[in-house]
Parts: structure tokens; sequence; C-alpha cells
């Protein structure tokens, strides 16, 4: 699986921004997905992740109730819907997947085995 992370800009705090990471090849709607963030200076983290099927979906404390993970396996694509954006939300956000063998979700890099190259978001105050 390819995966190919984008829609990432400048915007005020308050504002909001959707990411889309697109996916190639037809195995994608067997994996776990994952969004992670890296600012600089600082460790690549978790930001929020959904299973195959949608049927659950996991977040970060620090954006619990602001961002929205999802994805439309028919367009091989999973976003990430970014609301009351904070300056401390500025990062190189990655998306990621993984093999979904049904046994939950990894917060962690070495979870995933299928990284896109990134898109930087900056949010002004």
């Amino acid at each position: 699986v390819q995966l190919q992370a984008s829609g990432g800009g400048l915007v005020q705090a308050g504002g909001s921004l959707r990411l889309s990471c697109a996916a190639s090849g037809r195995s994608f709607s067997t994996k776990t997905m994952g969004w992670f963030r890296q600012a600089p200076g600082k460790e690549r983290e978790f930001v929020a992740a959904i299973s195959w099927s949608s049927s659950w979906q996991y977040y970060a404390d620090s954006v619990k109730g602001r961002f929205t993970i999802s994805r439309d396996n028919a367009k091989n694509t999973g976003y990430l819907q970014m609301s009351s954006l904070k300056p401390e939300d500025t990062a190189v956000y990655y998306c990621a997947a993984t093999q979904d063998y049904g046994l939950g979700y990894s917060d962690t890099v070495r979870g995933y085995d299928y990284w896109g190259q990134g898109t930087l978001v900056t949010v002004s105050s």
C-alpha cells in the first residue's frame, strides 16, 4: 500500500482543516489506518486510528473532541477532520496503515508498516 497525505496548510487558531490520505492498492480496505504528527524538534506522536471497517476510532487525549478520523474504502481514502485548531497542533501530519487482525489499535510508530510522506499544518495564533 502506498499512501499520499494532502490537505495541510496555514490556518488561524480556532479554524478547521481536513486532511486526506489517498491509498493505492486494493488492500487498503483491510488495513487499520492511523494519523500521526511531528512538530519541530519533537518525536512523532499518535493522533488517531480507525479500524478497517470503521467499527472503532481512537484518539490521543490532546485531540479528543476536536478531531475526527474517518475513511471511505470505496475511494481508498482516509480523512482527518480537524476543528478548533490550536497553535500547538502545528506539525507535519502523516497517515499510516497496518494490517488489521482484529486485535485493536496501535498508537506507536512501530505499529504501522506503511507511511505517507506527510503534509504540513501550521496554526497561527
